[in-house]
């Protein structure tokens, strides 16, 4: 069923009764505000923006849209790079940002109570006095909420030791596609019976709405030191990295950056990471002192071993920053060095680095497309950055081409297609080439099971569209969720 230009002006009067007229946006001009995440190649106008202040106005938007018919994407910050957040033309875009209580920060527990409008920073701000942080660090966590990191279980820097957000969330207060508010999981480490929030986390918004989050806060680290080693290669910065994993150090961080993504940083945040590098290293270790120095000279051999012609400690918490500085602006950088860029994010396993990396310089050469690459090189998350001017005719389709060879070249190394962006609408055509159909079809049951009506961030995920009941690829007839003007036809 598409929704009518009368049925979106009941529905806005619906919204506008259940949370306030001042939430809800229906100017067109400012709906565009809204038309896209992080990935500015995809855009749509919303329908409709509601911005519910709290979780029981978040449920009444939803069972407003229920009761039209209406499909609802919610969002964060906006700052997902898969178009996971990309408004439905006939829908409601259901923004969390307006909720940002910290409501509840308990050390002892080592716990901390959230809404998903709270940035992901703030949580180890507040929680710092009490010698506490949260440990998942994207390297957007200035801006991004922690409702968009539980949809995409986000990850980031420090992950190869410390894991992604589906570590560290132990309970829910979600939303249903029926309008519901449910708690799953608790304070507890793990709860009996299936692993709902498991499957929750992750999701990317097509299982329901997060509206409040228990994550479990880390002790700070007694020590923590952090060295940014200088390669002629990537692949002696690869080789250096394999060494220090192989002998069985785990460092909080191992951090990689080639020579276009150092140009661009330098361009950017002036960083000053060492001249005539080709890859740069940046490790970390935490933990208590004595292990910490032990593991550290270790690294720094491991580093000279490989050929570092630099190696640079930093000597106190503002070096440590300068040396994230560039690490973390490394995204952003690159609009300095070229108009437009595709953000991928594939897997592989840590030996295939050198010969990806060579493949990839391959493709950017046969294509005439820049890659730069910036990847957490412990445990194999690519980042590589496809450069290009859309405005040149052929270059966004060439670069188009050279980010899909890119994750087909992860999934043939025994990788995956997303390690923490999330799959959304950008990489939804690639799940095919990890899973069979049966196993689409299998996780399609559970996205069901949850959204009968498929309202709930449709046209996300999977590669065709699908209707709840139905034998995928075999459809004889009139869907009852059509029948029922519960989902669209096509």
């Amino acid at each position: 069923m598409s929704t009518t230009t009368t049925d979106i002006e009941a529905l806005a009067a619906a919204l506008r009764a259940a949370i306030g007229a001042e939430r809800v946006i229906s100017d067109r001009q400012e709906l565009r505000t809204y038309e896209c995440d992080g990935l500015a190649q995809y855009k749509v106008v919303p329908a409709l923006v509601a911005l519910p202040d709290d979780a029981a106005q978040c449920a009444a938007v939803v069972r407003a849209c229920v009761a039209a018919g209406a499909p609802f994407v919610a969002r964060g910050s906006g700052t997902g790079l898969s178009g996971g957040a990309l408004p439905h033309a006939d829908g409601v875009l259901i923004v969390t940002s307006r909720m940002r209580e910290i409501i509840e920060i308990a050390p002892e527990d080592e716990r901390a109570v959230v809404q998903p409008g709270v940035i992901n920073l703030a949580i180890s701000r507040a929680a710092h006095p009490h010698g506490r942080y949260y440990a998942p660090d994207p390297s957007s966590q200035q801006i991004c909420s922690i409702g968009g990191n539980v949809a995409e279980n986000s990850g980031g820097a420090h992950c190869l030791k410390y894991g992604f957000t589906t570590h560290h969330v132990t309970g829910l207060e979600v939303v249903t596609p029926d309008g519901e508010r449910v708690r799953l999981g608790g304070r507890a480490p793990d709860t009996p019976g299936y692993d709902l929030l498991g499957a929750f986390i992750g999701s990317e918004g097509t299982l329901g709405i997060a509206t409040e989050v228990t994550v479990r806060l880390t002790r700070l680290p007694e020590s923590v030191r952090t060295l940014l080693a200088a390669f002629e290669t990537t692949d002696q910065a690869g080789a250096a990295t394999s060494a220090i994993i192989a002998a069985g150090v785990v460092p909080a961080a191992v951090e990689m950056m080639d020579a276009l993504a150092i140009s661009a940083a330098e361009a950017a945040v002036h960083c000053g990471y060492p001249a005539g590098a080709g890859a740069v290293l940046i490790v970390e270790l935490d933990g208590p002192a004595p292990e910490v120095d032990a593991q550290f000279a270790q690294v720094e051999a491991f580093c000279r071993d490989n050929r570092a012609f630099e190696i640079r400690i930093a000597a106190d918490d503002a070096e440590r920053a300068l040396f994230w500085k560039g690490r973390k602006s490394a995204f952003a950088a690159v609009g300095r060095i070229s108009p437009d860029y595709i953000v991928q994010d594939g897997v592989i396993p840590r030996t295939a680095l050198p010969e990806v990396l060579r493949r990839i310089g391959d493709l950017s050469a046969e294509r005439g497309i820049r890659v730069a690459n910036v990847f957490h090189a412990g445990d194999g998350n690519l980042h590589p950055l496809v450069l290009f001017d859309a405005a040149v005719e052929g270059q966004a389709e060439r670069a188009e081409e050279v980010s899909g060879a890119i994750l087909d070249l992860c999934v043939r190394h025994g990788g995956s297609i997303t390690g923490e962006h999330g799959v959304g609408v950008d990489k939804a055509k690639f799940l095919p080439r990890m899973f069979t159909d049966d196993d689409l079809d299998t996780m399609h049951l559970l996205r069901c099971a949850f959204d009968p009506a498929g309202l709930a961030n449709p046209g996300k995920v999977f590669p065709t569209p699908r209707l709840c009941g139905e034998i995928p690829r075999r459809r004889t007839g009139v869907h009852p969720a059509q029948q029922a003007g519960l989902a669209e036809a096509f």
